[in-house]
């Protein structure tokens, strides 16, 4: 079975990942702290849990749609 990728909706184009959020203990049990960029495809996904981050507003935002 698999599932899908965590998503979160940001304000910002610059985010950081630690793949910490849910866990309890946090960042220690996470992955290094990564910065990513949101490009014009409107998302950025993180290379190390995969997950999403989509631009509130931006053209990977379904809610926007």
């Amino acid at each position: 079975m698999t599932t899908t990728p965590e998503t979160q909706i940001v304000t910002t184009t610059r985010v950081s990942c630690d793949g910490s959020a849910g866990i309890p203990g946090g960042a220690a049990l996470g992955h290094p702290r990564v910065w990513l960029e949101v490009d014009e495809r409107g998302f950025a996904e993180c290379g190390y849990c995969d997950k999403r981050f989509v631009l509130k507003g931006g053209p990977a935002d379904q809610a926007a749609a």
